[in-house]
C-alpha cells in the first residue's frame, strides 16, 4: 500500500523505485560480498537529483523536504540497506547539519555542491567514550587568532572515508559541558592533520563504510564554524531529529521488503500437502507484520509532515525511531521464522535483512535514549 502523496512526491517515489529495481538490486550481492558501495551508484543518485532532495530549491536542491527524503530512503532500503545508509549519511545528517546550523553564507557556499554531489558530507559526533553521552566528548577545539585548532578522534563515522566535508563536534568550553560548551565545525577532508583510521567490519550493512577519524592540530578558519560558539549540541540534536526520522524510513523500507518476501514464500512453500500460508500460525505472523508496517508508515510520514510544516517534532522523531527500529526487529524475526531453515541460509535474502536490521536499535541514539527523550518531554509537556 502507498500513501496518497502529491503528484510530485509520487513521481519521486517512482523515480527512486525504478532506480532501486534497475540499479541497486542487481548490485546488492556485490555490495554485500565486497563490503563496499560502488561510487558510481552515488554519482548516479547525484545525476538524478536525489542527493539534494531535502535541500531547499534556493540552495540548489529539489525542495521536497523531509517527506521527500523519507520516500527516497524507504525505496533505496528495499534494494540494499547499506546503500541507503551511505546515501543518508550525506543527504540526511550530513547536508542537514549545514541546513540546520549554517549561516546564510555557508548554506549558499556548501549546499549547492552537496546537492549536486560535488561535495559529499558526513556527521562526526560519536567517540569511543561518548556515544550515548555526548557530554563525555574529548575532541577539543581552541581558538588561535582567526583560526580554530581541533584535536581528537571520532568513531563509528559513516562515510568518513568518502566525505569531502565533515561536520565535527568539539568541546570549546569544558566547564559548560554539552549545554553551551560544544561547538560545531565544517572540516574539509583535505585539511592537514585530518586522517582516516580503522574501518569497522560489521554484522550487517556491510557495504556501508564506518570508520574512525583523527584530528591532530587541524586548523580551520572561523568561517568554517557552524553556528555560534557553544551551539554545537543544539545543532547536533536538531540534526539528529531529522536523522532519526530518516532512519524510521529506512526501517520501513526494510520491513516492507522482509514482509513481501515472507508473503511470497508463504504462498509457494508447501508442507503437509498445502501451502504454509494456509496455516493459522503463519497467517497470524503475516497479520502482525502488516499491522506494524502500517503503524510504521503512519509514524514516519506524519512526523515528516510535521518537520516540513516547521512544527516541533523532537518527541515524534524519537517515537518514530524507537517504534520503527523495534518493530523492524520483530518483522525480520518473523520473516526468518516463516522461511524456516531457508531463512537461516545466506542463499536467501531474509538472512541479510535480519543482520542489517539489528543495528537500527543502536545508532542515531539507542532505544533506551529514545525512551528517555520521550519520557522527559511527556513529563515536561504532558501527552
Amino acid at each position: 500500500m502507498d500513501l496518497r502523496f502529491s503528484e510530485e512526491l509520487g513521481l519521486l517515489r517512482d523515480l527512486a523505485r525504478d532506480f532501486t529495481d534497475k540499479r541497486v538490486r542487481p548490485l546488492a550481492p556485490r555490495i554485500e560480498a565486497e563490503h563496499r558501495v560502488p561510487r558510481e551508484l552515488i554519482d548516479e543518485l547525484a545525476a538524478l537529483g536525489l542527493l539534494g532532495v531535502a535541500i531547499p530549491a534556493e540552495y540548489g536542491g529539489s525542495g521536497l523536504g523531509e517527506t521527500g527524503l523519507c520516500v527516497v530512503m524507504e525505496e533505496l532500503t528495499r534494494g540494499d540497506f547499506a546503500l541507503a545508509v551511505t546515501y543518508g549519511a550525506h543527504a540526511s545528517i550530513g547536508a542537514m547539519s549545514v541546513l540546520v546550523g549554517g549561516s546564510e553564507e555557508q548554506k549558499r557556499r556548501f549546499l549547492p555542491a552537496m546537492a549536486s554531489g560535488e561535495l559529499l558530507g558526513c556527521y562526526a559526533l560519536s567517540e569511543a567514550d561518548a556515544g550515548s553521552d555526548p557530554a563525555a566528548m574529548r575532541t577539543v577545539a581552541r581558538r588561535d587568532g582567526e583560526q580554530w585548532v581541533l584535536d581528537g578522534e571520532k568513531v563509528w563515522i559513516t562515510n568518513g572515508d568518502m566525505a569531502d566535508l565533515v561536520t565535527v563536534y568539539a568541546v570549546t568550553d569544558r566547564a559548560k559541558a554539552a549545554r553551551g560548551g560544544v561547538t560545531a565545525f565544517l572540516v574539509p577532508s583535505t585539511s592537514p592533520g585530518f586522517s582516516v583510521g580503522k574501518r569497522e567490519e560489521k554484522m550487517g550493512q556491510r557495504g556501508s563504510s564506518t570508520v574512525a577519524l583523527a584530528f591532530q592540530d587541524v586548523r580551520i578558519g572561523d568561517d568554517h564554524r557552524l553556528g555560534e560558539v557553544g551551539e554545537g549540541f543544539k545543532i547536533a540534536m536538531a540534526t539528529l531529529d531529522r536523522g532519526r526520522l530518516a532512519l524510521g524510513a529506512n526501517c520501513l523500507g526494510c520491513a516492507r521488503e522482509a514482509h513481501a518476501l515472507s508473503v511470497d514464500y508463504a504462498k509457494q512453500r508447501k508442507s503437509f500437502g498445502k501451502t504454509i500460508g494456509e496455516n493459522q500460525a503463519i497467517q497470524w505472523m503475516l497479520a502482525d507484520s502488516a499491522t506494524e508496517i502500517f503503524a510504521m508508515e503512519s509514524l514516519v510520514y506524519r512526523t515528516a509532515w510535521m518537520c516540513d510544516q516547521r512544527e516541533p517534532f523532537s518527541r515524534e522523531s524519537a517515537m518514530t525511531k524507537l517504534y520503527c527500529s523495534e518493530a523492524l526487529d520483530r518483522i525480520v524475526d518473523r520473516a526468518v521464522q516463516i522461511h524456516g531453515g531457508m531463512g537461516y541460509s545466506a542463499d536467501y535474502p531474509v538472512e541479510k535483512l535480519y543482520r542489517d536490521a539489528r543495528v537500527t536499535r543502536i545508532y542515531e541514539g539507542t532505544s533506551e535514549i529514545q525512551r528517555i527523550v520521550i519520557a522527559r518531554d511527556v513529563l515536561r509537556r504532558g501527552f
